[in-house]
């Protein structure tokens, strides 16, 4: 059967792909601007010929970041702390979630009450610090995961997910002999995928971009990527400005793009394969009637 469009239906399109489109140029641009700048040569980055298109390929700045001491192994922190960090955080937030989504359970109100309050207020650095100390998880991996496992708002999210799973699911399996562990293992678990992908996701992105914890914590043989790499980008900018040169301003220019790459390439390879899995999500768990 043929459709026809009115032309505010593609009016409406027009519009819709636009804003698509000027997204898309938004995010991807800077993307390509900063790795444009860090494979081009020193003279095209002086006269300003570098825009999205990198000029005299050159891979210095790669080859000296990768020339760190050090630097595999703070690339191997990063991805135990993400890791295990995000594997942490969903096996608490889940543990914690779906006894929160039963409205019916005693005292639910009032810790979710105590849950958005600790969203908007915290106990300070100051504080945080001196329980870490107290517990004696400084100089160890494990002050990079413990204290940052449960993220009030990917928390809730599960939270409202798990309330809209339907309750007759879960009576049916109680009535086919499951327990309530059961009912989290084999019901609630594969029909969440879609939240536990997004909040895997926010959890993996939190526990990559952490370098201020690991300064406050750890010790330099445990530093993560972020922290190796800022180390980096402070110290050639303390060159390029004592230098006062366009060479090795230039160069100051060249490997702070080359960080920037480096540091957001693992995340951005990641997302594709995780939109797989969102959109697995939410044809497992859609209920069709």
């Amino acid at each position: 059967m043929r459709t026809y469009k009115t032309p505010s239906s593609m009016l409406f399109s027009f519009v819709v792909y636009l804003v698509m489109v000027l997204t898309l140029a938004v995010c991807l641009i800077p993307f390509l601007y900063m790795l444009a700048l860090s494979i081009s040569s020193p003279k095209a980055i002086i006269n300003n010929e570098v825009f999205l298109i990198p000029k005299g390929l050159n891979l210095q700045s790669y080859i000296q970041i990768f020339s760190y001491p050090n630097f595999f192994k703070a690339y191997g922190n990063t991805f135990f702390y993400t890791i295990a960090g995000t594997a942490i955080s969903l096996t608490l937030m889940i543990l914690f979630a779906y006894p929160l989504s039963k409205t019916r359970l005693k005292g639910v109100k009032a810790v979710m009450r105590l849950v958005i309050f600790s969203m908007f207020f915290s106990g300070g650095l100051i504080p945080n610090y001196l329980l870490v100390s107290y517990l004696q998880l400084t100089n160890t991996r494990l002050a990079m995961l413990i204290p940052f496992a449960i993220n009030q708002f990917n928390l809730i999210l599960l939270i409202n997910f798990f309330k809209s799973i339907p309750v007759d699911l879960e009576e049916a399996a109680i009535i086919d002999g499951l327990d309530y562990k059961g009912i989290l293992v084999l019901i609630v678990l594969p029909l969440s995928t879609a939240a536990l992908a997004t909040v895997g996701l926010y959890a993996a992105v939190f526990f990559w971009n952490d370098w201020f914890h690991g300064l406050i914590y750890l010790k330099s043989s445990q530093f993560p990527v972020m922290l190796f790499l800022r180390n980096i980008v402070t110290g050639t900018s303390m060159v390029g400005d004592a230098a006062g040169s366009g060479d090795k301003s230039t160069i100051a220019i060249s490997i702070k793009s080359a960080v920037i790459i480096t540091s957001t390439l693992p995340i951005i390879v990641l997302y594709p394969f995780l939109q797989r899995y969102f959109v697995k999500g939410v044809m497992i768990g859609a209920v069709k009637g």
